[in-house]
């Protein structure tokens, strides 16, 4: 007689992976994302709250939550109020921040370049003890410059002027740096000595060979120079003293403190909005130039 096999029993096994914990780095994850959300909520907060009051007048603006939006709806209100009061002087405001930070831009990106061509490419005497004192002026804040290009324009006769506010902007110790990193990471000794040898000269190398080699590096600069200029307030304040030379962070802020403090009906909600519309440019270039901008960046850390 013959014997039949057994059914073996099937035990569950408990393997020793699903019996540790997890690892730490996933359980450090959660708490990462959950920082990030947090930063994220924090960042976003203001903005939210700019959008749920340029809705409201300034009745709802006291009176309601400020974080959600009120009925009914003054926006229309708030924009012909914004683009009309003071025979629409915001316009003129709002074309002088371009004028003053386009070309402080424009010709900041192009001292930097230049400037850090120079140190790229020339072993001069000096050279180093002069680059390093030139980012040392980095640490200077800017307000305690204020004063003396104050006294500078005045002897120069540039006060109340568009000069006034573009030249002292031309000059970038940061742009420089920045540019000097790009320029020893993007643009080849060789390329160079090879370039001088078949009889280019010093224009045509810098500005053929070498300046569509750190395209990156111009964005990133044009970017902080055109963000730094347009954000420029106290420097405005004591350069020019008429209003139709007011960048919009100076002009909104008069407006504040006039409305305020003469005894005129506030209107705080068409400053915000007027606020709103002043940061749209910016937004639009990092939208547009982000792409060259952080890989500008990542190529000036890789040689930083």
């Amino acid at each position: 007689m013959t014997a039949q096999p057994v059914a073996e029993r099937t035990v569950p096994v408990t393997t020793e992976r699903s019996r540790a914990p997890k690892p730490r780095r996933e359980r450090f994850a959660g708490w990462q994302l959950a920082v990030l959300g947090l930063f994220a909520v924090y960042s976003l907060l203001p903005l939210w709250w700019v959008l749920a009051t340029i809705f409201k007048d300034n009745g709802q603006l006291f009176s309601t939550f400020g974080l959600w939006f009120s009925a009914p709806s003054h926006l229309a209100e708030n924009m012909h109020v914004l683009l009309t009061r003071q025979d629409g002087i915001f316009g003129r405001w709002l074309l002088n921040s371009f004028i003053y930070s386009g070309a402080t831009a424009l010709g900041g990106v192009i001292v930097s370049a230049m400037a850090g061509y120079a140190f790229s490419a020339y072993n001069f005497r000096g050279r180093d003890s002069m680059f390093t004192l030139i980012l040392m002026t980095i640490m200077v804040p800017g307000t305690a410059l204020v004063l003396p290009l104050f006294l500078m324009m005045q002897k120069m006769g540039l006060l109340n002027t568009y000069w006034a506010v573009i030249l002292p902007g031309l000059v970038n110790p940061f742009g420089l740096y920045l540019m000097r990193l790009f320029w020893d990471a993007g643009f080849p000794k060789e390329l160079m000595e090879a370039a001088r040898i078949d009889g280019a000269g010093e224009w045509t190398i810098f500005q053929r060979l070498g300046l569509p080699l750190v395209r990156g590096g111009l964005v990133t600069v044009g970017l902080f120079s055109f963000v730094a200029a347009w954000n420029n307030f106290f420097l405005p304040l004591v350069a020019v003293s008429r209003d139709n030379l007011f960048p919009l962070t100076l002009g909104l802020s008069v407006w504040n403190q006039t409305s305020s403090s003469s005894g005129q009906e506030p209107i705080y909600t068409v400053i915000v909005l007027g606020a709103l519309v002043s940061i749209l440019p910016l937004i639009i270039a990092f939208l547009a130039l982000g792409r060259y901008w952080t890989g500008g960046l990542a190529n000036g850390a890789v040689k930083g």
